[in-house]
């Protein structure tokens, strides 16, 4: 195998690319990142490590606006995400210059995988070490959710996760989401913040929530606000556990 894990343009005999494949190992280590699509809202979640007690907080972000109708979480590679973050909104900008019209999200989406893709295939490059979920409106006031990976594919969804235990909250995800949820945006804030707690430990203080309304700019929400959110969360839980035992008791 180590023949085959030296150069990124090297295949190994059963058909692996094992630099991108040691790329999406680094994208399982990253903080974990939840997007949820609603009717008219879309939602981000992103896990936040603890910061140096002498660290700007406001310098670490896993949330970023690629455009005023566009953003996106990842789990990966900080400076990566910078590379294409900024790569991203030169070509929104370049296209509105061009087309004098803001970029759909499907259109940045393909641009961000076709820059990941091109660097699985030239030597003296590494591909990017990060997934993203690129979440926005369409000038038709369609919401849209997408993922991209290091190897360069890219796919809309209607909820996902990427990062550190992915797996788990996107089975979270599948039980959870329905037409229900999506059609209201307090359930949809509910079930991202519900999705992240599957992972983070310590409540509110450990994550990030991204909103993103028709015709309105991101809003990062206040830690009061999401604290009030997880609040009614646990609340919830405990009366379901309440019942569980009571029933229990009944049918003893």
């Amino acid at each position: 195998m180590s023949r085959y894990d030296r150069a990124i343009t090297v295949f190994s005999p059963d058909g692996h690319l094992f630099q991108v494949e040691y790329a999406q190992e680094a994208v399982k280590k990253g903080a974990t990142a939840v997007g949820v699509r609603g009717k008219d809202i879309v939602v981000l979640g992103v896990e936040k490590k603890s910061v140096a007690q002498l660290q700007e907080e406001r310098t670490v972000r896993k949330i970023c606006t690629i455009d005023d109708h566009v953003c996106m979480a990842f789990a990966g590679l900080t400076a990566d995400a910078r590379v294409i973050v900024n790569k991203a909104r030169i070509e929104c900008q370049s296209h509105r210059l061009t087309v004098e019209d803001p970029v759909t999200v499907e259109y940045i989406t393909r641009y961000i995988a076709t820059v990941k893709q091109r660097y699985t295939q030239s030597n003296g490059r590494r591909p990017f070490g990060l997934s993203a979920l690129i979440v926005g409106f369409d000038y038709d006031g369609t919401p849209h959710l997408y993922q991209t990976d290091p190897s360069g594919t890219y796919h809309a969804w209607k909820a996902n996760a990427i990062g550190r235990s992915a797996k788990t909250v996107r089975e979270f995800l599948e039980e959870n989401y329905n037409a229900d949820t999506a059609a209201s945006e307090v359930e949809t804030v509910k079930l991202t913040i519900k999705a992240l707690l599957e992972v983070v430990q310590s409540g509110s203080k450990s994550m990030e929530i991204a909103v993103m309304r028709r015709n309105h700019p991101l809003q990062i929400l206040e830690s009061a606000e999401v604290e009030k959110v997880v609040a009614e969360i646990e609340k919830q839980k405990e009366e379901e556990a309440e019942k569980k035992q009571k029933k229990m008791k009944k049918s003893s």
